[in-house]
């Protein structure tokens, strides 16, 4: 579930002297589409399991919106970053079977209730719509209800709705992308994302654009939400274990994206990879707190952070072996990436790319200095 790079308003698009083409990848920026062996629909088992870990916030936070708006009429649920396929709807259906148990519970009337479903406007919308009459049939198989579901594209580092007419805002692993790559980022040459290896100025260049990216993005959402409304926010995180904010465990996602591997056997040239870095930031609590307190609009109620083995929730529960979990790890990863390495790199390196990938999951399978985490917030405009 994934990031809006925004090429329609002017103050947050990508400017820079590099041309339009060499940044294709930026405007690539979604989840691979369709129902086929390499799409995000058939490769998302780790975001599915990450909607479980959030559960309990979730519907927390659902309960209390009624409570305090005094159980209103009309509910408009927006879910950001929706991608495509059945994920999208876990998250609506779990608030809105928390708003009518808690109606049945305390003898209110359920409320009619709408339904957005943002992301960008090149996203695989089809694929998601034709879940919809599923999604309303087993509603009305629960709950006797049903809502009305559409689509909203655009990015959400833009105005997506009108003023005050939001109740809730869901959001599943899509604000760790950014709205662009960072400038500034010349001296980092040679990886895809920050290393140990990087210079303390990439570091800070990433922070900055999370900053302004997540500071725009509270700014514009206090605008559409009404008053005491929620919002439930997930991100990829990194732990505060580490001093060294540049430091990433070795069987990091995006570490094991070693495109080094191609330009070593001439498949990539040096250039190629130097021009690509990932629009991504992995922040921590510390970073998320600092931006909603001097954004100001909303606060706090819970920040939990959540252990995070991507190798073991691409899985099923049962044991399986080192092989098949590597390769369900790069499959996984490929789903997020391979539309932006397609549009950079083209398409002739990436079964190449993540059959390596692959491998080096296999590599670090035993892999104990795991940086990465879930973090989870929710939000009460104020």
């Amino acid at each position: 579930m994934d990031s809006r790079f925004i090429d329609t308003s002017p103050s947050l698009s990508y400017n820079d002297d590099k041309s339009e083409d060499e940044y294709a990848f930026v405007k690539a920026l979604r989840m691979s589409g369709g129902d086929g062996a390499n799409s995000y629909s058939a490769n998302s088992l780790l975001q599915r399991k990450v909607l479980s870990m959030a559960k309990a916030v979730l519907v927390k936070n659902t309960e209390e919106m009624m409570m305090t708006l005094d159980f209103p009429k009309y509910i408009k649920v927006a879910e950001l970053g929706c991608s495509s396929g059945q994920n999208t709807f876990l998250a609506m259906s779990e608030i809105i079977n928390t708003i009518n148990v808690l109606c049945q519970q305390l003898n209110q009337n359920p409320p009619l209730i709408d339904c957005c479903l943002n992301d960008l406007p090149e996203n695989d919308f089809n694929t998601t719509f034709k879940f919809v009459p599923f999604f309303n049939k087993e509603l009305l198989i629960t709950n006797k209800t049903s809502c009305f579901v559409y689509g909203a594209p655009g990015s959400f580092y833009s105005r997506l709705f009108s003023r005050s007419s939001i109740h809730f805002i869901h959001s599943s692993y899509a604000l760790h992308w950014l709205s662009k790559v960072p400038e500034k980022l010349e001296n980092d040459k040679g990886s895809v994302y920050i290393t140990s290896s990087s210079p303390q100025s990439a570091y800070k260049t990433y922070l900055n654009q999370l900053q302004r990216d997540f500071t725009m993005f509270l700014k514009l959402r206090s605008e559409e939400i009404v008053s005491s409304g929620r919002m439930v926010l997930t991100f990829i995180g990194k732990n505060t274990l580490n001093d060294d904010p540049l430091y990433r465990d070795c069987c990091h996602f995006w570490t094991l994206l070693s495109i080094r591997d191609l330009v070593n056997e001439g498949i990539v040239s040096e250039s190629k990879l130097d021009a690509f870095n990932m629009p991504f930031y992995d922040p921590n609590e510390q970073e998320l707190k600092e931006v909603i307190r001097n954004e100001g609009s909303f606060e706090i109620n819970d920040l939990e952070t959540h252990g995070f083995d991507l190798g073991h929730s691409t899985c099923d529960e049962y044991k399986k072996d080192q092989y098949e979990a590597g390769h369900n790890e790069s499959n996984c990863i490929r789903a997020v990436s391979e539309p932006m390495l397609v549009a950079h790199f083209g398409e002739d390196i990436i079964d190449i790319l993540f059959d390596k990938y692959a491998h080096h999951v296999i590599q670090h399978a035993n892999c104990l200095a795991k940086t990465t985490v879930t973090l989870v917030v929710s939000l009460t405009k104020k």
